[in-house]
C-alpha cells in the first residue's frame, strides 16, 4: 500500500492508496477553522478539491450555531464543510457516534479523490476516530448513579483504592473522567487502562495522517474568548438560548450543557443579568480553552507537530500552509 506523502499529490484509493487525511486541532478560539478554510482554498487552487469536515463537540448540533461559533457561509470561503450542524439537540451526540459519522464521510471525501481537513478541538472525538474506541460494556445504571452521588473527594479516594493506575493520571477534582473511571472498574471489574488496551475501529492505519496543533499564547488565547462570547451576544446568543429552552429537552443532554447554554438560561429565567451571565459565560469559555490546551499539549502522539503561536495573521497562516504543503 503506497502512501501519499504529500497533501496534494493524487491518490487512487481503489488502487490501494492510503489516502491524505490533514487534521488541525486546537483550542477554542485559536484561529484553526480559518486555517482550515486557507488550507483548503490553497489545495483547490494547486487542483486537488479539498472539503473542511467537523471535531468539534457543540458544533455538531444545529441549535448551537452562535455559541458554537459554527461557520457561517462567509467564514466557509466556497469551502464544502460536513457534520456540521449534522445533529438535532435533541439527539446526543457521543464520540463513537460522531467517529462512525466521520468514518463515512471521509471514506466519502476520499471515494470522490478529494483531501478532507478535519478540524476542531475535541479531544475525545479526534481520539476515538484515530485510535477506536474501547469495547467497555454499559455501566450497570445502579453503579453509575451511587457513583455519581460521591463527593469528587470521595470518588477520588475510591478510585485510588481501586484503580490506582487511572487515579494517578487524573486530577482529584476532575469530577468528570474520575467518575468515569471509578464507574468503570466498579461495573466491570476492570479499570480503563484494560479496555483501553483492546481498542478497535480507528483509522490511524487506514490514512496518511498530516496533523497540526496549534497552541497560541494563553493570555492572547483567553482575550480572544473573551472577545468571542461577547462577540456572540451581539449576534444573538440569547435567543438562541430562548428558542432552545422552548423545545423543553432534557436538561441532561449535551446541547443543554454546552458552554453559554446554562448562563444565558439563567438570564431568560431572570436568575442573573445579562451582564453577569456574560462574565460567567467568557469565564466557562476560558476555562474549556485552558483544559484544551493542556490535553493537546499533553495527549497526542509526541511526534505530532506543535505550533506555538504569539499572535495570529497573515505571516502566521502562510507559515502553516507551508508544513502542510512544504
Amino acid at each position: 500500500m503506497s502512501t501519499a506523502n504529500s497533501l496534494d499529490a493524487p491518490y487512487d484509493v481503489a488502487a490501494g492508496d492510503r489516502p491524505p487525511l490533514a487534521l488541525i486541532a486546537g483550542p477554542t478560539a485559536s484561529g484553526k477553522s480559518d486555517c482550515a478554510v486557507a488550507l483548503a482554498q490553497e489545495l483547490e487552487r494547486r487542483g486537488r478539491r479539498a472539503v473542511v469536515v467537523n471535531a468539534d463537540s457543540s458544533q455538531v448540533y444545529a441549535d448551537l450555531s452562535i455559541l458554537s461559533a459554527r461557520p457561517d457561509a462567509d467564514d466557509m470561503g466556497g469551502i464544502e464543510h460536513r457534520l456540521f450542524g449534522a445533529w438535532d439537540g435533541a439527539q446526543g451526540c457521543s464520540a463513537a457516534d460522531w467517529a462512525r459519522a466521520a468514518r463515512e464521510t471521509l471514506a466519502e471525501i476520499h471515494g470522490d479523490g478529494a483531501v478532507p481537513i478535519l478540524v476542531g478541538g475535541t479531544g475525545l472525538y479526534i481520539r476515538t476516530l484515530i485510535e477506536g474506541i474501547a469495547p467497555i460494556p454499559p455501566i450497570a445504571p445502579s453503579v453509575r448513579e451511587a457513583v455519581r452521588a460521591l463527593p469528587v473527594e470521595e470518588a477520588y479516594a475510591a478510585l485510588l483504592r481501586e484503580d490506582p493506575e487511572r487515579a494517578a493520571r487524573l486530577g482529584a477534582t476532575d469530577v468528570t473522567r474520575v467518575a468515569r473511571a471509578l464507574e468503570v472498574v466498579r461495573s466491570t471489574g476492570h479499570g480503563l487502562a484494560h479496555w483501553q488496551a483492546r481498542t478497535s475501529g480507528g483509522i490511524a492505519g487506514t490514512v496518511a495522517l498530516h496533523p497540526l496543533i496549534l497552541l497560541p499564547e494563553r493570555q492572547a488565547l483567553y482575550a480572544r474568548c473573551d472577545l468571542r462570547f461577547e462577540g456572540m451576544i451581539a449576534r444573538g446568543a440569547l435567543g438562541e438560548v430562548e428558542a432552545l429552552l422552548a423545545r423543553g429537552l432534557d436538561p441532561d443532554l449535551p446541547v443543554m450543557r454546552a458552554i453559554g447554554v446554562p448562563e444565558l438560561a439563567k438570564v431568560v429565567s431572570g436568575e442573573w443579568t445579562l451582564e453577569t451571565a456574560v462574565s460567567r459565560g467568557a469565564q466557562a469559555t476560558r476555562n474549556y480553552a485552558k483544559r484544551q490546551f493542556t490535553w493537546l499539549r499533553h495527549q497526542p502522539p509526541a511526534d505530532w507537530p506543535r505550533m506555538e503561536l504569539q499572535n495570529f495573521n497573515g505571516r502566521l497562516l502562510r507559515d502553516i500552509l507551508l508544513r502542510f504543503l512544504g
